[in-house]
Formats: C-alpha cells, sequence, structure tokens
C-alpha cells in the first residue's frame, strides 16, 4: 500500500523548511549571535557586568583580522565611556554576546574597562552603626 499523499509532513532537513521559516520576525536570523561568537558563550577575559564601564583605547581600526562588524561597532560606540548595558540595548544583540565580544576586544587591546565596585562588607560593625545613626536622625 503506497503512503497518502503529502498530508501534513513535516520536514526533515533545513532544505525543506520555507525560507521565511528560519527567521524570527522579532530577532532575526537565530543562529546569528551564535555565529557571531564562534560557538564561544563567555569572554576570554573580564566578568563585564551589565554595569561595567568600556571605553576604546586609541582610534578604531578600520578593519583587523579577527573582528567583525559588531566588533567595529562597538569601537565606534566607545569611543566615549559607555555601560554593558547600553552597548546591548544600542547593538540590539544579547548580553552573552556583547561580552563575548567585549572579551575579544580586550584580548587585543583596544578596550579598557572599570568593573564595578565590590559592594560594602557586610561584617563591618561600623557600617551598620552609621544605618542607624542614619535613621535615628530621621
Amino acid at each position: 500500500m503506497m503512503p497518502p499523499e503529502d498530508q501534513g509532513h513535516s520536514p526533515q532537513y533545513a532544505e525543506d523548511v520555507p525560507h521565511d521559516r528560519l527567521l524570527d520576525e522579532h530577532a532575526g536570523p537565530m543562529v546569528r549571535p551564535y555565529v557571531m561568537t564562534s560557538g564561544r558563550l563567555e569572554p576570554t577575559r573580564g566578568k563585564f557586568d551589565l554595569i561595567t564601564l568600556v571605553v576604546a583605547i586609541g582610534i578604531s581600526p578600520d578593519s583587523e583580522i579577527g573582528l567583525g562588524p559588531e566588533h567595529l561597532a562597538i569601537m565606534q560606540m566607545c569611543q566615549s565611556v559607555m555601560s554593558v548595558a547600553e552597548l546591548t540595548g544600542h547593538l540590539n544583540l544579547p548580553v552573552a554576546t556583547v561580552r563575548v565580544l567585549l572579551g575579544d576586544l580586550l584580548d587585543k587591546g583596544f578596550i579598557s574597562m572599570q568593573e564595578p565596585e565590590p559592594e560594602a562588607d557586610m561584617h563591618d560593625i561600623r557600617l551598620y552603626k552609621a544605618v542607624i545613626d542614619g535613621l535615628r536622625a530621621l
């Protein structure tokens, strides 16, 4: 017996899927951030919290081996100090992707970063006394 004609056939290969189904209408190509970072999920150096400040060192290179257009865009934006959160918003990329790209630039010496100050030592009794004195003054 022959199988019924192609009713409800689900494609097995990407070639069988219409091109417009490989795109997310809001995010664009689904694979792009993964490709930009060569599959890396973490930067090679630096933590890059959302409030980490980044600034370009010197003039942005016109082209550098191993730098993509996103790297160059970061260099342009970082001619003045910018936070990782701001870069992420301007580039419209996932924060993990931006962190990896920033790590690449840090490795090549194109950017400098300033990590946020660590939180105050919560075991310091002076801190608690200062908070209590402040509350009493209210």
